[in-house]
């Protein structure tokens, strides 16, 4: 620990800037990968828990068992049977609604991907402006001293090298957890737009069992559904 504060210190205060920036970048890429880990796990098998009840419940013609399935969920991908129930009296604009709604939760999943791309586009560039401040700095040292030699540059070039290493591996670091991330979000939205079309084609030949549904009070699940398995709490909007 004190070698990793005595590396960061020394070059000046660009280089301790750079060198700080770099450091805020990887703590920021571990932190985004390990919230965009726990947001994502077990999302598919609880969107999917959540989608097969609702479907089930409206094909035996319980809609008043799919309503309060909706109500009490916290599965972020709820979303698009609220749109689509909401709409029931309005058949021609149910997929519409829930394809917006699919298009939201998406975009939720992939938000805060944009600083690990920023942060693998970025961060070769910042440390190489370290790497290159610190051998001007080197060279003007050199200056001042009136010698000439490698010999004299070679002890700070070395340490402004260390930059453009950290930020390249910053960058390897922020890379390749975005593209992770990418792949299985691609993978969640294919399935999501799968279920949406299902939904849609359900809760159309269903409308009006949900629209009556919708406009008397919610009756508490059967025995049946009280027996299923809950929807865990995903713990994020």
């Amino acid at each position: 620990m004190n070698d990793l504060l005595d590396l960061v210190k020394t070059g000046g205060l660009v280089m301790v800037t750079t060198k700080l920036i770099i450091l805020g970048g990887s703590v920021a890429a571990v932190i985004i990968g390990i919230e965009r880990w726990l947001f994502l796990r077990g999302f598919s098998a609880k969107a999917r828990e959540l989608h097969e009840q609702i479907v089930r419940a409206l094909l035996r013609g319980e809609a008043s068992i799919a309503l309060h399935e909706t109500d009490r969920s916290h599965v972020p991908t709820v979303a698009l049977y609220r749109a689509a129930f909401d709409r029931a009296n309005r058949q021609d604009r149910i997929a519409d609604a829930v394809d917006r709604a699919r298009r939201e939760v998406i975009q939720a999943l992939r938000a805060p991907l944009w600083v690990l791309g920023t942060l693998g586009a970025v961060m070769p560039f910042v440390g190489l402006f370290g790497t290159v401040v610190g051998i001007l700095g080197a060279f003007r040292m050199m200056g001042a001293s009136h010698q000439s030699g490698f010999d004299i540059v070679a002890p700070a070039i070395a340490e402004a090298l260390i930059t453009t290493a950290g930020g390249i591996a910053v960058a390897v670091e922020a890379v390749i957890l975005y593209n992770i991330f990418q792949a299985r979000i691609s993978k969640e939205a294919f399935d999501l737009t799968l279920r949406a079309d299902e939904l849609t084609e359900v809760v159309i030949d269903h409308a009006a069992e949900l629209a009556t549904a919708m406009q008397a009070p919610r009756p508490a699940p059967s025995a049946q559904a009280e027996g299923r398995p809950a929807v865990a709490q995903q713990g994020h909007a």
